[in-house]
């Protein structure tokens, strides 16, 4: 065959682009070296078939990738995280410290993430504006990103070098193209020829990473050239097929290499891997045409399981993802009622604080959702407690203008109070200022800043008023048996008065009682002992009812209590410790009421002693609650 005959082979096996549709089966015979060689073109195009089922059999799912880390630094404070990054970044090998890095900055910034949320909701629960909260770094913040700058600088130098290597790779892998057609073209013998292209190969294979966007047209011109130069050389077979074998040889090592990462736990590491595997496949060479299929048949189907498992793991992430979704989704729902809510007290709006405070405790402890829903309904969520917090602020700031209003009220009641402190009607400006009375217990609250001064300026008015009718009216019978009146009255006023849930309304109650008995004069003499003990009675006995409702109030909290410890697993050791102490303090209270009920034996008939006597039975009294109270919660916790 002359050279014009070969010039026409290789033409219509060398087209402008890849000869993905040619399958030509030329046989040449050559007189050099007194070889005679089949060569099959339809290898090449086999060969590049198999590159294109290569190039999708691998998923490339980037949005799904975890950032996997071997670092934990959960339990450790900003401080800490600092030291630590302080100390990975003399590393400049920003390969090696990458995940580090990644885990110190992630535990960072959580906890800089929930100190801001902490700090902003304190900040509208003391009162702010959401609107107008600002939150300034602290210092180990700054410090912070100082630090965290060297690796980002170090990182972008490293990205730089690299591109430039990659550059340089790149005209090294042209330079071995175009040696490869000189090669192509040339001459010489076979012995040399085949040398200088196994050369050209090992060198190849050692050149790294090309920029991404050159991979692909790269190894094609390679593949292509390369078989151009199985056609134009025609090694002998056997040479050929101890080359083929040798590519069987590494393409069984990437078998078994593959089949290895089935075992892998981490997905990630396994997919990164895969890719690497695949990568390397691809610079292997053809293997003998009996083995093809069934080796690419092996790796192919280790290549599937490994995508299958990888599936498998992100479906799981997915109905975790779905799950918190739905938890998250139910505290929306349980929020959006609280809103509903008609909130009329002070004590109510704590309460229901409370609750969102404790709502978005529980949220914080629920993973993420899928991104689209996660910031759907955190949006949702946040909507719905900037409404509840906006609420809030908005009956407060109602609730301090009726305050105001109230104090403006209560100031004019102490300026007509005042008006009357020199009248000497005294039956007429008497029942003034009794009316006067009634309508400042009408009135709400006060701002706290002005609650005790101007309470003591009404009083102090009153009591004036009081002083001077006492003072002229001294010594006068009729006075006297008009104040046992009203005494009497007033005592049938403590004996009706029905006691509240709320302690603050009671206590209001009781200290208006002892004002108003003050406020009245002087008795009888002989009537003046058993008025008072009357009195004292009536007044100890409303403290006593007062005492027994919040002691069945603190049984039920108690009661409560006990049922929740059913969901603790260490509820058998609790409720045993719970009720030895209970145990222990009822034999106390017991001894200690035996030794009371004894002395109160010794004190003598006197005056003195009376009022000795009645401090004890007040103490004997207190401690048999407290005791009835501790049985009932000892009656509880056996019932469990």
């Amino acid at each position: 065959m002359n050279a014009n005959e070969r010039k026409k082979i290789v033409k219509l096996i060398e087209p402008n682009i890849l000869p993905n549709a040619v399958r030509i089966k030329v046989t040449v015979t050559e007189d050099e070296n007194n070889v005679e060689e089949t060569q099959v073109v339809e290898e090449t195009v086999e060969l590049i078939d198999e590159l294109e089922v290569l190039d999708t059999v691998v998923d490339d799912d980037d949005d799904n990738e975890d950032n996997e880390t071997d670092y934990d630094f959960s339990e450790y404070n900003k401080l800490q995280l600092i030291e630590i990054l302080e100390e990975t970044v003399q590393d400049t090998d920003v390969v090696k410290i990458k995940n580090k890095i990644t885990a110190i900055k992630t535990a960072f910034t959580k906890i800089t993430k929930e100190e801001r949320e902490k700090e902003m909701e304190q900040f509208i629960l003391d009162g702010g504006d959401k609107d107008s909260y600002e939150y300034n770094e602290d210092p180990l913040e700054l410090r912070f990103k100082s630090v965290f700058n060297i690796y980002k600088e170090n990182k972008a130098k490293y990205n730089e070098a690299l591109e430039e290597q990659k550059n340089i790779n790149l005209q090294q892998k042209n330079a071995i193209l175009e040696e490869l057609k000189q090669l192509i073209n040339s001459e010489e013998t076979l012995k040399k020829t085949y040398d200088e292209f196994r050369s050209l190969q090992d060198r190849w294979k050692e050149i790294g990473q090309v920029p991404a966007g050159e991979i692909t047209n790269l190894w094609h011109n390679y593949h292509f050239l390369v078989e151009k130069f199985y056609d134009k050389v025609k090694i002998n077979r056997e040479l050929r097929d101890l080359d083929l074998k040798k590519n069987l040889e590494a393409k069984i090592e990437l078998c078994e290499k593959t089949e290895e990462l089935l075992l892998e736990k981490s997905v990630t590491k396994a997919f990164k891997l895969l890719q690497k595997y695949h990568d390397e496949w691809k610079e292997i060479g053809p293997v003998p045409q009996e083995k093809k299929d069934e080796i690419w048949e092996r790796f192919k189907n280790t290549t599937d399981k490994i995508n299958q498992i990888r599936r498998e793991h992100y479906s799981k992430i997915q109905d975790e993802q779905q799950a918190n979704y739905d938890a998250k989704l139910a505290i929306c729902e349980k929020i959006e009622e609280l809103l509903n809510d008609n909130i009329g007290s002070i004590g109510a709006w704590q309460k229901k604080s409370n609750d969102v405070n404790e709502l978005f405790k529980v949220w914080k402890t629920i993973g993420p959702a899928q991104k689209k829903q996660n910031d759907e309904i955190w949006n949702r969520f946040k909507g719905s407690m900037d409404t509840f917090f906006s609420n809030k602020k908005e009956f407060f700031s109602k609730l301090k203008e009726q305050q105001l209003e109230n104090y403006n009220r209560k100031l004019q009641l102490c300026v007509e109070a005042e008006a009357v402190l020199e009248s000497k009607e005294w039956k007429k400006s008497t029942e003034y200022i009794k009316k006067l009375q009634e309508e400042w217990k009408k009135i709400g609250p006060v701002p706290k800043r002005h609650s005790d001064k101007i309470w003591k300026r009404f009083r102090a008015a009153c009591d004036t008023f009081f002083k001077n009718k006492s003072e002229h009216f001294s010594g006068i019978k009729g006075v006297e048996e008009e104040n046992l009146r009203l005494k009497r009255e007033l005592l049938e006023r403590i004996q009706a008065f029905e006691i509240k849930k709320e302690r603050s309304e009671n206590m209001e109650a009781i200290k208006a009682f002892q004002r108003e008995w003050m406020a009245i004069g002087y008795v009888p003499m002989k009537h003046k002992d058993a008025i008072q003990n009357e009195y004292r009675k009536l007044i100890d006995g409303l403290f006593d009812k007062m005492k027994i409702s919040e002691n069945e109030l603190s049984t039920m909290e108690y009661r409560s209590m006990v049922e929740g410890l059913k969901e603790d697993p260490e509820s058998r050791d609790k409720v045993r410790r719970e009720r030895n102490m209970l145990n222990n303090r009822i034999t106390k209270l017991r001894e200690e009421i035996t030794v009371l009920e004894n002395n109160i034996g010794f004190f003598s008939n006197s005056k003195q002693s009376e009022i000795m006597k009645a401090e004890y039975e007040k103490k004997i009294n207190r401690a048999k609650n407290d005791l009835k109270v501790l049985e009932a919660k000892l009656k509880i916790l056996n019932e469990q």
